[in-house]
């Protein structure tokens, strides 16, 4: 009977706490409607993709045929069998330890130095570093740098200099290859942390700085780590999320600077592995597992960036 009386109990609570739920949703129903727009695009061009992704992971699916359920057995694949894979995901951890972490401490100390120069000439100093992220013609810049003949640029400074006997394979030899593409991806990778950065030393309030002065802080690295860097917790995380997502993601610049595919896939990335298959093998479901993979790895280097950001200034 008292286990009755609990349970009929515990059912009002639930019952009252839906109502609630369903008049506060009709009160506040303007402001989903504002939201409406937002909520429909977020669903249809990120939740379904990456939930239609998840579930053609499981199968074998080459676009023309229904997709066949094949289990784990895509993972398996990717893990035991496909080496090609294997030298992707080593090249792409290297290009996103290096890349990552130096790109992100680049394009944050490039921001505060350029904090305490002048407005005018802080604003060309802003568009000459983020120029190289939206430039369309950079990689054919590049292409001429290291191009493989004495009419390279590189190569015809090292010949001048009598440093090499002959010209240098910059993008076909394995050698090398690894080693100019991080170059170029650095020299890439002002982009949008960059600039929130800028925006985020910008909208600190100088009278913390101030009081910080006044409570016995005397040079800049104290004044960096207990004010401005916990005051930019919020823009660090953007930045540093940024970071993972370019640093994971890197695809173009291989493709366009060392060639599809690359010698000895010395160049393969993940995102370059998944384009092989999705785009030139029609794959599908085998891309797709890829693709779920590195969402994967993504969030979980998320997770530990996150954590690591909230203990600054504490």
């Amino acid at each position: 009977m008292q286990t009755k009386t609990l349970a009929g109990k515990y059912l009002r609570i639930k019952q009252r706490k839906l109502s609630y739920s369903f008049s506060k949703a009709k009160r506040m129903r303007v402001c989903y409607l504002f939201l409406a727009p937002y909520a429909i695009l977020f669903f249809t061009f990120f939740i379904l993709p990456m939930c239609t992704s998840i579930y053609y992971s499981f199968t074998s699916y080459n676009i023309l045929e229904k997709p066949r359920f094949v289990g784990l057995k895509n993972y398996i694949n990717l893990i035991l069998q496909d080496e090609v894979f294997l030298t992707a995901v080593k090249n792409t951890f290297v290009i996103a330890v290096i890349t990552g972490p130096v790109g992100y401490l680049l394009s944050f100390m490039f921001a505060w130095f350029i904090n305490e120069l002048p407005k005018w000439v802080r604003a060309v100093a802003v568009v000459v570093f983020y120029a190289p992220s939206v430039a369309a013609n950079a990689f054919s810049i590049f292409s001429v740098i290291f191009r493989g003949d004495a009419y390279g640029y590189l190569n015809s400074i090292l010949l001048d200099l009598g440093l090499i006997d002959a010209p240098i394979l910059w993008l076909l030899n394995p050698q090398y290859i690894m080693t100019v593409l991080i170059i170029v991806i650095l020299w890439m990778s002002m982009g949008t942390g960059f600039l929130s950065f800028v925006a985020g030393f910008q909208g600190i309030d100088k009278s913390m700085y101030e009081a910080g002065y006044v409570d016995g802080i005397r040079n800049r690295w104290q004044e960096l780590y207990h004010i401005t860097l916990p005051s930019m917790k919020p823009v660090l995380l953007f930045g540093a999320i940024m970071s993972i997502t370019t640093a994971f993601n890197v695809s173009d610049v291989p493709r366009a600077l060392a060639g599809y595919p690359s010698t000895d896939y010395a160049a393969r990335t993940v995102v370059t592995h998944l384009f092989d298959y999705g785009f030139s093998r029609f794959e599908m479901g085998y891309a797709s597992a890829i693709a779920v993979f590195l969402f994967m790895v993504m969030i979980l280097c998320k997770k530990a960036i996150t954590n690591g950001l909230s203990k600054v200034g504490t």
